[in-house]
């Protein structure tokens, strides 16, 4: 018999919440860690990182990083750009098609975020995100 624990339990909910954006997403074309990449891109000022900056951001292997930025850039979604002044760095941006993805699929997001809090209370809600960044970022200190 399996025993309850903290991570079986955030186990168990990431993998039910991955499939349900999963298969929402691939009515678009798109995974999950796809749609990651533009969310980031869509949420900074300039809508572009270099490549190192979004490796960091999703805490990504730059192997990884590079594989989702070349489909997506298969796909019109972000295009790729180099330094001007160091031809070594390059940034990726996302595109005005890449951000009407991001807008249709953030509602479906919430949507999945709203049932995942749906058996709460609001002052439940506040303290569950509460927790549950305490405990992320004890982890991203370490």
């Amino acid at each position: 018999m399996q025993k309850e624990t903290y991570g079986t339990f955030i186990h168990q909910i990431h993998n039910t919440i991955e499939k349900i954006m999963n298969n929402q997403l691939r009515k678009k074309g798109l995974t999950l860690s796809q749609m990651n990449v533009l969310i980031t891109l869509v949420s900074v000022p300039e809508k572009r990182l270099s490549f190192k900056e979004l490796e960091k951001q999703l805490t990504l292997a730059q192997s990884t990083t590079a594989g989702l930025i070349s489909r997506l850039e298969q796909k019109g979604l972000v295009a790729v750009l180099g330094d001007k002044d160091d031809k070594r760095i390059k940034y990726v941006e996302i595109t005005a098609s890449g951000t009407k993805y991001c807008e249709d699929a953030r509602l479906e997001m919430n949507d999945t975020e709203e049932k995942l809090v749906s058996c709460l209370s609001e002052t439940e809600r506040k303290e569950f995100f509460s927790l549950l960044k305490k405990v992320n970022d004890t982890f991203i200190k370490s």
